[in-house]
């Protein structure tokens, strides 16, 4: 109801903004004073209120083609015909009255494009963390006051002809409109001025960061690569594999595609390099590389491939019974890394193309610092992990996560269920596509708000309800801290079994028991939970006693997802390199 009233007010203030132009134009032309300034005053609190207040419906003028440059225009042109109609200056008084306001047009003009020239120019075309590439020359910027006035914005500041004009009107003197004209004139030229001064100064080309960085490749000959071309929303993905790739030991480099990436990738202390433009990235000298890790699959991902000197082998970002886990792109690499058998037989049931011995298991390495026994002192709080999946690309698919259908009622189950801890950790990308799941998403939250839980949290300590969206703590930090799961068919269902602790996928589509678990294997040893969640309060009761019935099935089933037990992941990821190291 809320949005409706303000759409429908930021709708009305369009109307009357419109209509306000209107009026100074007609003003304008029958040089009517007072309507003019009381139609201006209209226009310019209307054109605050659109830039602040309803700045979406503002973006919707511009999309209709009535952006800012066209009423901007018109404003210039009602206050020539007030002059003209109501002062009736002589020839040279009414060439200056029209040149003024267009001078100023001009010389946006120009600022736009020496401002375009100076980004261009300051433009770094490739980010660097943990690496020492010398002295760089800096290329000088303009003042933040110059690049905020520049361009188009320039002719904001012939808003002051329209005070001018009522004025110069009044007193019938055309003074006051061309001294305030040669004022803002002088305003935009002295703007030019600045920008082409710090152009003169900044010429003799880009700053030498891509050359600093090739001669970094060559000096450092890093043979293991992680490569990550999706954007910063999706650096969680490639966060899973730094801490692995760090204690392989081997010279290694994150090499990324997208500048948002580069600034939510986690802390590391491997070298990373950020190259968003792909003719620079292909001209980067890669011949040291030995092993390309691709921890998604996307597009850009091309530009790396396309190198033969190298073996390329798609990691992943967590096993899955989800179709993701099993995308035909996967045939472009040399070789699949699984966790475990389930990984394997994945593959060969999807039929996509993927051959058997081009798939390597080497269990999960980040699992290491998952423990395999409870997760806090006798007498701790009974934790309850909430950690759904997001709503995923397809618009026909509900049962995708259980968040929509169940996760209020999930949430509203285990804070009703007395001495119980909640933790809600939801997917990064919840929310992004779905505005149902971001609307349920924010109603979880108030409900653990209103149950005196901290809803930013970023530690684990203490007993009370936590909701948990940042990069830490960390998921598998979370796992440590959980007595009992509750998730959707997803790779942190593959990656909580690690814990032997006892988990709950939730079955949104109320499939029949058998067929969920056949056609999700993740779910082999894990209480099911249907979408009414009915069985909530008897799976609490069965987990906080210690002893529950799928003990052992959870032992079996790690071993299917995770590989044999007894053999240390971490290891196995490190003669896995090792090998393709040669």
């Amino acid at each position: 109801m809320f949005s409706r009233v303000r759409s429908q007010q930021g709708f009305a203030m369009v109307g009357a903004t419109l209509l306000g132009y209107g009026i100074m134009i007609l003003s304008g032309v029958f040089g009517w004073v007072i309507p003019y300034a009381v139609a201006a005053l209209v226009v310019i609190a209307g054109e605050l209120a659109l830039a602040t207040r309803f700045a979406e419906t503002g973006e919707l003028l511009q999309k209709a083609g009535l952006g800012l440059v066209w009423r901007r225009l018109t404003r210039d042109l009602s206050v020539v015909l007030l002059i003209v109609s109501a002062v009736r200056p002589g020839v040279g008084a009414t060439i200056a009255v029209m040149l003024l306001p267009a001078g100023l047009w001009a010389v946006a003009v120009g600022t736009a494009a020496l401002t375009r020239v100076a980004e261009g120019r300051a433009a770094t075309p490739a980010f660097t963390r943990n690496i020492d590439l010398g002295a760089l020359r800096r290329v000088p910027v303009p003042p933040v006051w110059a690049q905020r006035l520049a361009g188009l914005r320039l002719p904001l500041l012939n808003v002051l002809l329209v005070p001018a004009a009522v004025v110069a009107a009044l007193v019938d003197d055309v003074a006051p409109v061309v001294v305030t004209g040669l004022v803002t004139l002088a305003a935009g030229l002295v703007t030019a001025a600045v920008l082409a001064l710090t152009g003169l100064r900044g010429r003799g080309g880009a700053p030498g960061v891509l050359p600093a960085v090739h001669d970094w490749m060559a000096r450092e000959r890093p043979e293991v690569a992680l490569y990550f071309a999706g954007p910063g929303k999706d650096a969680y993905q490639a966060n899973m594999w730094l801490a692995p790739i760090e204690a392989t030991g081997r010279r290694a480099v994150v090499l990324l595609r997208a500048e948002d990436a580069f600034g939510a990738l986690a802390d590391t202390r491997l070298p990373v390099i950020c190259v968003p433009a792909g003719v620079d990235f292909m001209n980067l000298d890669l011949s040291s590389i030995k092993v390309a890790l691709y921890a998604a699959n996307v597009g850009a991902n091309i530009h790396m491939l396309r190198e033969p000197g190298m073996k390329h082998v798609f990691v992943g970002h967590g096993d899955s019974d989800k179709q993701a886990s099993v995308n035909p792109y996967s045939k472009v690499y040399d070789e699949v890394w699984v966790a475990g058998p389930a990984g394997r037989e994945r593959y060969a049931r999807a039929g996509v193309g993927v051959l058997d011995r081009d798939i390597v298991e080497i269990g999960r390495p980040q699992l290491a610092g998952v423990h395999t026994f409870g997760s806090a002192e006798a007498d701790h709080t009974f934790t309850v992990l909430y950690a759904p999946t997001w709503e995923g690309w397809l618009d026909d698919d509900p049962y995708h996560t259980s968040l929509v259908l169940m996760g209020e009622r999930i949430v509203s189950g285990l804070l009703a269920a007395g001495d119980v801890r909640v933790i809600y950790k939801p997917h990064p990308l919840t929310g992004s596509r779905s505005k149902k799941a971001g609307a349920v998403h924010d109603r979880i939250v108030a409900r653990i708000r209103a149950a005196g839980g901290d809803t930013d949290a970023t530690s684990l300590d203490g007993t009370g309800h936590l909701v948990v969206t940042g990069r830490t703590p960390a998921l598998f930090d979370c796992f440590n801290a959980t007595d009992l799961l509750v998730s959707d068919v997803s790779s942190v269902v593959s990656d909580f079994v690690q814990s032997e602790r006892p988990y709950v996928v939730a079955n949104p589509g109320d499939l029949p028991e058998d067929e969920f678990r056949r056609e999700f294997p993740t779910a082999r040893a894990a209480y099911l939970l249907s979408s009414d969640c009915g069985e909530l309060e008897k799976i609490l009761a069965v987990t906080r006693t210690g002893d529950d019935p799928m003990t052992e099935a959870r032992r079996e089933l790690k071993e299917y997802l995770l590989g044999p037990a007894g053999v240390n992941p971490m290891d196995r990821f490190r003669e896995e390199v090792g090998r393709l190291c040669g």
